[in-house]
């Protein structure tokens, strides 16, 4: 009758908000040590009333702030999406373990593979970092939708980063999403008239962006009680988001060049992108870069272990954090990095995972170590065991260049994880990244509906009549050109996003704005 407790998972969200939809801090961050054993007992004793012999659960608990009265308002006594989550942020294989145990295995018969068996199964989890995971929704899709978030999930994927504090992970779950946000940025209409009321609106009624609206109260002078008080979102979480617009506000109308290289450092450790600190210095994020490295200020990378380095992990399962040692340890071999999807999202799912995965075995086979960066905690790609090593970090320019410089791989695939890596392959090249298969000069004419018509016409094959606009007057002339129905959409993007059937000038005009 032995049983342990894998993780704790803190919804930022209120009660109302599917847990699907809520962003998620593991390990919780606001219980009472009191109140945390009370809920870990409880759920041990829900999961024996139910009768769950073998295998692994969840259970969810919501508590009241006011009077400390702790309710159990779900249970699943099977493997879930908390529990793949839970397996990515501790590293402890939830799934693998249950299987076992259900052929008759017991816990301590069973060794942690993280850490080459030096610790048996029955050993809970500690972990020394944070786990911040964001859904990414995709209701720009279906413009017709309510995106207000209640009871039903609406999100179609999630990103997960890990860092050393909750402003640190929260920052880079942020720029995770590749939603085109690299932080808490705003989304004040500078010519809008007074925001109190939308801002009021969005904090009572929640959407996709509650966070980044989160912080556009504070910018507009509001407490943290009347956040708060609107929002229901804890005090503590709200106190961590303050502080970074603070931070945000002091950095605007600096100079680069006039920062301390301990001033930076701090940004750093908390989580800022070279892109968000360029935006609130009015400079480039190469700039930025270029202050990091003349300062010395580049990230380390810890090894997530399952025990808090109690015990040595011979597992490459890594994150980035601006500290002073380094557990990464690369190796001399012969190496290949391979870029994943990011967030599935409609268009873009595990289809190209399961590239990643198997061009990680065949790279594998072919006696190349395999390294693998991704930030999705519902794939494949980013188990332990996957690849020689896993870094689970953003995709963007910063973040991947950084491991390029640890690492000096013998190349870096772009081609298996969608439009995510697809976006970064000609600023990889231009970075000096050896981009192997296909070109991004290749990607980038299949990629350009101007250029591939182009290619089409030089090479005499047939195509529908087309043309390329960049404003709304050259779009209304070619729809009088080709004529209507038109199916309208951009460059660069997959599965159909952005896109649209338009039947008069209306409509089109309406899709341009």
């Amino acid at each position: 009758d032995n049983c342990i407790i894998v993780c704790s998972i803190e919804n930022f969200d209120p009660m109302g908000v599917h847990t699907g939809d809520s962003i998620t801090v593991a390990p919780v961050q606001t219980l009472t040590d009191k109140e945390y054993q009370l809920m870990r007992d409880a759920s041990i004793a829900v999961l024996r009333e139910i009768g769950v012999d073998t295998g692994g659960s969840n259970v969810q608990f919501a508590i009241n702030p006011a009077d400390g009265r702790m309710v159990v308002i779900e249970m699943n006594p099977r493997v879930s999406r908390s529990s793949a989550l839970a397996s990515k942020a501790t590293g402890f294989p939830i799934a693998k373990v249950a299987a076992k145990l259900a052929v008759g295995y017991t816990l301590d018969e069973l060794r942690n593979e993280i850490t080459g068996g030096a610790m048996p199964a029955s050993f809970e989890p500690t972990i020394d970092y944070v786990v911040t995971k964001i859904p990414r929704f995709t209701f720009e899709k279906f413009p017709q939708a309510d995106d207000r978030l209640t009871t039903q999930m609406k999100s179609v994927g999630e990103a997960m980063a890990i860092g050393r504090t909750f402003q640190e992970s929260l920052q880079k779950a942020l720029r995770s999403l590749e939603t085109g946000i690299d932080g808490l940025v705003s989304r004040l209409d500078p010519a809008g008239s007074d925001p109190r009321e939308s801002l009021q609106r969005e904090l009572h009624y929640p959407g996709p962006e509650r966070i980044l609206h989160v912080a556009d109260a504070f910018r507009c002078g509001w407490t943290l009680d009347e956040v708060h008080e609107h929002s229901r979102i804890d005090p503590w979480f709200l106190a961590q988001i303050e502080d970074l617009v603070a931070t945000e506000a002091a950095l605007k109308g600096g100079s680069p060049s006039d920062m301390l290289p301990a001033a930076l450092f701090d940004l750093k450790r908390k989580g800022f992108a070279d892109s968000r600190l360029a935006a609130l210095l009015a400079t480039t994020a190469g700039e930025i870069r270029s202050l990091r490295r003349a300062a010395g200020i580049k990230p380390v990378y810890k090894r997530i272990d399952s025990c808090a380095a109690e015990f040595s992990s011979s597992t490459a399962y890594l994150y980035s954090t601006y500290e002073r040692e380094c557990e990464a340890a690369p190796t001399d071999r012969r190496k290949v990095i391979v870029l994943g999807g990011g967030p599935n999202r409609i268009g873009q799912g595990i289809e190209f995972d399961y590239c990643c995965v198997h061009a990680a075995m065949a790279l594998r086979e072919d006696g190349f170590e395999t390294i693998m960066v991704n930030c999705n905690p519902e794939t494949v790609s980013t188990d332990f065991d996957t690849s020689d090593r896993l870094y689970f970090e953003p995709l963007t320019l910063e973040d991947v260049l950084e491991i390029i410089d640890l690492e000096q791989p013998h190349g870096v695939v772009v081609q298996y994880g969608g439009q995510t890596p697809l976006k970064l392959a000609r600023a990889l090249e231009a970075a000096g990244a050896p981009i192997i298969g296909t070109s991004p000069d290749s990607i980038d004419l299949a990629e350009d509906r101007e250029r591939f018509q182009l290619l089409i016409e030089r090479l005499g094959l047939r195509q529908p009549p087309n043309r390329t606009a960049r404003s709304l007057d050259e779009a209304i002339m070619g729809a009088q050109q080709i004529g209507y129905p038109l199916v309208v959409r951009p460059s660069y993007v997959l599965g159909g996003r952005a896109m649209e059937i338009v039947f008069n000038d209306d409509e089109l005009r309406r899709y341009m704005r």
